[in-house]
């Protein structure tokens, strides 16, 4: 199992965001969470995600913004499963409070935490979201457009740009080289997942 703790930075002096976090998340990744998100201590929010793919979906979508220092933990957690995650216990949310200290120190705002299986993954993830940051406003224009299912003919169109400037800033902006790197890193999470998830939880 993967639980991510997202902490909001600097929230001392910027709106709360929790509530839009938790509506983004949920419309995000909804149907496939184990646990729902909910607020669990001061800007915090929690949730629990059985899947590689939505996990990854929701780390990138939280650290998009910059907003939030996110926290991965990796193991299992003790079933059956409550009905929210403040509840919930085991060594996959142990996991994630350390990864979420952890990421508040990173320059990446992201940290995975499944003890010495997950130094592979913590560190493609964190290259991953290097390349996004490095993305200018114009190459984030052409991947939304993308994502959302144009063709990069339908893009340049809707931009009022040559396909030429939109092929560049998809170069510009790695766009390539993240449509082949997300479903690698969803395999390694996968198999990580795999592996610990095979311990036995931790109980008091």
């Amino acid at each position: 199992m993967f639980v991510v703790t997202a902490d909001q930075r600097d929230s001392r002096v910027s709106d709360d965001l929790v509530p839009s976090g938790l509506a983004a998340v949920s419309a995000l990744a909804g149907p496939r969470l184990a646990l729902a998100p909910e607020r669990t201590a001061g800007d915090e929010i929690q949730l629990a995600v059985p899947g590689a793919q939505a996990l990854l979906e929701v780390v990138l979508h939280l650290t998009r913004s910059r907003a939030w220092s996110v926290g991965i933990g990796v193991g299992p957690v003790e079933e059956p499963l409550p009905a929210n995650v403040r509840a919930a216990r085991g060594p996959a949310f142990v996991h994630a409070r350390d990864a979420v200290d952890r990421a508040k120190r990173a320059a990446t705002r992201v940290a995975l935490t499944a003890g010495e299986e997950g130094a592979d993954a913590e560190a493609l993830l964190r290259l991953l979201i290097e390349l996004r940051d490095r993305r200018t406003p114009e190459g984030w224009e052409v991947h939304d457009l993308l994502a959302g299912g144009l063709n990069q003919r339908d893009a340049a169109a809707r931009l009022k740009i040559t396909e030429a400037a939109v092929s560049l800033r998809v170069r510009n902006a790695g766009l390539r080289t993240e449509e082949a790197a997300v479903p690698a890193i969803e395999r390694v999470l996968a198999r990580l997942d795999g592996a610990l998830s095979r311990e036995p939880s931790s109980r008091d």
